[in-house]
């Protein structure tokens, strides 16, 4: 696992990843894995100053580290970091689990073919997400620029340092609710942080908790027997 991007969600993984371990094979199971943690500040410098491909070294680096040491399936705990997800597959031989490929699947389950998206103003702005959804044929819907920077605040301002607050909570399903008026027949949760502050008990819109799908997927090939 790669975290630490924000480690307030890294908890997370490492608690779904456990959690789902634990109740497919029951007893006192849990995950054996391998969690290097990056320190969120250098990395979000690098995020804000666009120097991607620095960042894809740091990460490629470390994973590289982990399947040295014996990771068997490479898992990134963050969305936005995913606009580097090519160069850190390229740089491992063990299996990626990527977290659009993840929710695409679950989304074309119910037969959705247009979908919100919330996250980080990267992951809502920028190509990466949108095109390999397009890929699955599901097409995305962001908010406008004001509410976009706006839940980017809230993300990095409120969520990455724990602080999860009401007002917060209803002005991001006030955002859900307009994706939806607007044709998006559910909802990602496209940041591993909202999901610490909005959860589907919150709204009827159906929502889809890109991190837990994410682990599910993670469990999946990590649990797949050799051959």
């Amino acid at each position: 696992m790669l975290g630490g991007m924000s480690w307030e969600s890294t908890v997370e993984y490492y608690r779904l990843v456990n959690q789902q371990t634990r109740d497919r094979l029951g007893g006192l199971h849990s995950a054996p894995l391998l969690l290097w943690s990056a320190d969120f500040h250098e990395i979000e410098q690098l995020q804000a100053a666009g120097a991607w491909e620095e960042a894809a070294s740091v990460l490629a680096e470390a994973a590289v580290a982990l399947e040295g040491a014996g990771a068997e399936v490479l898992v990134l705990c963050t969305n936005t970091m995913h606009k580097v997800a090519d160069q850190l597959e390229a740089a491992v031989t063990i299996p990626f689990v990527h977290i659009v490929d993840s929710v695409a699947a679950p989304v074309l389950a119910r037969g959705m073919r247009r979908v919100g998206l919330l996250g980080t103003r990267f992951t809502m702005e920028e190509a990466f997400w949108a095109d390999r959804m397009s890929r699955h044929g599901v097409d995305l819907l962001v908010p406008g620029k004001q509410e976009r920077d706006e839940l980017h605040r809230i993300i990095y301002e409120e969520l990455c340092v724990g602080i999860c607050s009401e007002t917060s909570r209803g002005y991001f399903l006030k955002v859900i609710e307009g994706l939806a008026g607007a044709g998006a027949e559910g909802v990602v949760l496209g940041c591993t942080e909202i999901e610490l502050l909005v959860q589907q008990q919150h709204t009827p819109v159906v929502l889809f908790p890109s991190t837990a799908l994410h682990v599910r997927s993670a469990v999946d090939a990590a649990l797949q027997e050799p051959g």
